[in-house]
């Protein structure tokens, strides 16, 4: 007979362990709470899905369980992704490791996955929200209101609470919970972060090579470098996504938390005053505005000026040298008061979920309940940004597929 398996979820990660379940020879239904599955897969890499990243490396991979990520990778990794996207006839193209199709559009990943779902048999039903499940005997029940549904395995594959508009609205916690499992808990990650001063207002839509590192109570967490977004709130843009994570778990902890940007990334401290120096004595005659032009949005560079004690209209000669040490460090060390996250409404992931401690990293087998199976954002795993977080869905989704199809438990 068969091995049924019911799968809650319909995302990136459900649809994978769909299709490797299928492949494996189990019979499937796979039920969504949405009106379509993949929603929030159409909107990965602005649209254009970046599939995965040819870098992989283990700290680009969160979780409160040092090395589980790794080892549930190395069981589907990048060259397995690719292999399986291509059998789909999804033709992909790196830029500069960063994986994406050919197509540049993340509705054709899409349709090659729904279809191979159809060819495979596998049920989906959608607009099927999972309100409670449980296990009796060997089987175990799902229900969506008063429709109920049976198997031998249930997958987990419910998301995380970010972006809930996508159909990742927590559910999934409440779920793992009812069979007994411990959740770390989820707060929102590559997510924009809220600032303290008043100043921000005049410098929304501002963009800026920089580096920024974050602080919780004084101790160094984080840092990252790229194109810096400023908005009228606080901070945005990559570098602000990667080390958000950290100021939202030092934030949750009741942490002072700061961040220091630092504006020219591409020069040490000495260089930066090597260059100050030389913008000196070579424009003497304007006023301090002036002598800002070209090195950062004017905007930017008033509000500096401003927060170092500088007129915008200051003739160069007549600073101090207080007020030119003031600038230098407002350019390479600024300081702003991280004040929240944004909520997960506008969270890429979470940190946080279910906890990997009773998770088999092998199969992705509960520990506690043999037969149910958890894979992507529902787990305590969280990734960089560049295509981490997919690749963390193919590939837990594939290792809780293949082995809730096989059923084999250690």
């Amino acid at each position: 007979m068969m091995r049924q398996i019911l799968i809650a979820g319909a995302g990136a990660s459900g649809m994978m362990a769909a299709i490797r379940a299928a492949r494996a020879g189990a019979r499937v239904t796979l039920l969504e709470r949405k009106d379509r599955p993949g929603k929030k897969l159409l909107s990965t890499g602005n649209g254009r899905c970046n599939l995965t990243n040819m870098d992989q490396r283990e700290e680009y991979y969160r979780c409160d369980q040092a090395g589980f990520p790794s080892q549930v990778l190395a069981r589907f990794p990048v060259m397995d992704t690719l292999e399986f996207f291509e059998g789909l006839g999804i033709l992909a193209k790196s830029r500069n490791g960063y994986i994406y199709p050919n197509s540049d559009q993340a509705l054709s990943v899409l349709e090659a996955l729904l279809g191979e779902l159809k060819v495979l048999g596998v049920k989906i039903i959608c607009q099927t929200p999972v309100t409670r499940a449980g296990k009796k005997g060997d089987t175990f029940f799902v229900y969506s209101g008063d429709r109920k549904f049976q198997g031998q395995a249930l997958i987990l594959a419910a998301g995380s609470r970010a972006a809930p508009v996508t159909g990742s609205d927590g559910s999934g916690y409440e779920l793992a919970s009812g069979f007994g499992h411990r959740l770390i808990t989820p707060l929102p990650a590559l997510v924009q972060l809220r600032c303290g001063e008043k100043h921000y207002k005049r410098l929304a839509g501002v963009r800026a090579e920089a580096r920024v590192s974050l602080y919780g109570n004084g101790k160094f967490l984080a840092s990252d470098q790229g194109e810096l977004q400023l908005t009228d709130y606080g901070i945005s843009g990559i570098p602000t996504f990667q080390v958000s994570r950290y100021a939202s778990v030092a934030l949750h902890r009741k942490q002072e938390v700061k961040a220091r940007i630092h504006f020219l990334p591409q020069m040490d401290e000495g260089q930066v005053r090597d260059m100050l120096d030389r913008r000196r004595r070579h424009m003497k005659a304007g006023n301090c505005l002036q002598f800002m032009n070209g090195l950062l949005n004017s905007k930017l560079s008033a509000v500096l000026l401003n927060l170092a004690g500088i007129r915008e209209d200051q003739p160069v000669t007549s600073v101090t040298k207080a007020g030119w040490d003031q600038l230098f460090t407002q350019l390479t060390n600024y300081e702003t008061q991280i004040t929240a996250a944004n909520s997960f409404d506008h969270a890429q992931v979470c940190r946080g979920g279910v906890d990997t401690r009773q998770v088999r990293e092998n199969t992705l087998e509960s520990r506690l309940v043999p037969g149910l199976y958890f894979c992507g954002e529902l787990l305590d795993v969280d990734g960089i940004c560049g295509g981490y977080n997919l690749q963390w869905a193919w590939s837990s989704g594939a290792v809780a597929g293949q082995n809730a199809a096989k059923g084999d438990r250690p």
